[in-house]
């Protein structure tokens, strides 16, 4: 399965026993919206809910940290995904917040997992069928987790980073975010960016219909960066979520995926012993 699919692809293949459509949505908190609220009213058929801050380390004072990988297999085996299931991630923006589910499942080792593509907003545009109302149970699986520690950086990581230099941080937060000329949306966070660390907001990568670029329009923005082939790459953003629209970015284009700094500003301008650029 590809690492991102179509409408099309899925409404073909819907009603496949193996495939599990999870809806991923998350807003951020100054916005009103409930996603699961928003998701009982209008999902695609047989879609399941996939809850960023549940399916997280309940106990870390940060965002939607992720869980162990114990906790996780527990999550989503409660979400009827099993090792051999086919998964498409989707969200009620177009592409927000499905990444983030995407790279969680590859962090614990599952392969076959999939964006749609526009997500929810390009499926309703198309007239495709929607459900509405409580989901059907369903019946739980076995998932078993394999950690791919290689996809994960922590503060020590990015720590080290600043001297070793041996990863390119981007930072997907707009740009104003980056250099600190508006507040963050969290209350208390210092404004700027991880020293060294390149910017390259994540709605660059998408068209105006939340769709992502071609691959080699995809190239252009990472090598203006100065991604290719050889590098190694941190991604970060606010709370670790839009960081992995990067990540797939970086996929979708041909280039190392890299890793994701699960913390980002939420953990690293939270502190007061790491510096902070503008």
């Amino acid at each position: 399965m590809d690492q991102l699919v179509t409408t099309d692809w899925l409404a073909a293949e819907l009603a496949s026993a193996d495939l599990v459509v999870l809806d991923a949505t998350w807003y951020l908190p100054a916005d009103p919206r409930n996603a699961r609220a928003l998701y009982s009213s209008a999902r695609i058929p047989g879609a399941r809910f996939f809850d960023i801050d549940l399916i997280a380390d309940r106990e870390s004072a940060l965002p939607h940290m992720v869980p162990t990988p114990d906790e996780f297999a527990r999550r989503v085996g409660e979400l009827g995904v099993a090792n051999a299931s086919r998964v498409v991630c989707y969200d009620q923006h177009g592409i927000f917040s499905a990444p983030r589910a995407r790279w969680m499942l590859r962090l614990f080792g599952h392969d076959q997992v999939a964006v749609l593509d526009g997500g929810l907003p390009k499926w309703r545009a198309e007239a495709r069928a929607l459900q509405s109302g409580p989901p059907q149970p369903v019946a739980p699986a076995r998932f078993r987790s394999a950690l791919r520690a290689g996809l994960l950086r922590g503060l020590g990581d990015v720590r080290d980073n600043l001297q070793t230099r041996r990863e390119l941080v981007i930072d997907a937060r707009s740009t104003d975010r980056f250099h600190a000329r508006v507040p963050e949306p969290r209350a208390g966070l210092r404004g700027g960016h991880v020293p060294l660390a390149r910017n390259l907001p994540f709605g660059e990568l998408l068209t105006p219909r939340q769709t992502f670029r071609p691959a080699a329009a995809l190239r252009v923005r990472f090598a203006a960066l100065g991604v290719d082939e050889s590098s190694a790459v941190i991604t970060s953003c606010g709370s670790g979520l839009t960081a992995a629209i990067l990540n797939l970015g970086l996929a979708l284009a041909g280039l190392p995926e890299g890793a994701l700094y699960d913390g980002s500003w939420t953990e690293w301008a939270g502190r007061d012993d790491t510096p902070v650029e503008t």
